[in-house]
């Protein structure tokens, strides 16, 4: 079936194993917990750049470079 569909095989078996944890019958991240950690993380690292930017500017303002 796969091949009829000019799937890769790993591919199906990856959707199969998916749609087996989404609906609760095997154990691991459903896709919309995945897709919530992503979410996370780049929130994260949106957030710790900007802690790095105002860790820079008061370095900057303590020196009174201004």
């Amino acid at each position: 079936m796969a091949r009829d569909l000019d799937l890769i095989e790993i591919a199906v078996r990856h959707w199969v194993r998916q749609a087996g944890i989404d609906d609760g019958q095997r154990p691991g991240l459903s896709s919309s917990e995945r897709e919530e950690l992503a979410r996370l993380r780049k929130e994260n690292r949106v957030l710790c750049e900007e802690h790095d930017i105002l860790k820079r500017a008061t370095a900057f303002f303590a020196r009174g470079d201004r």
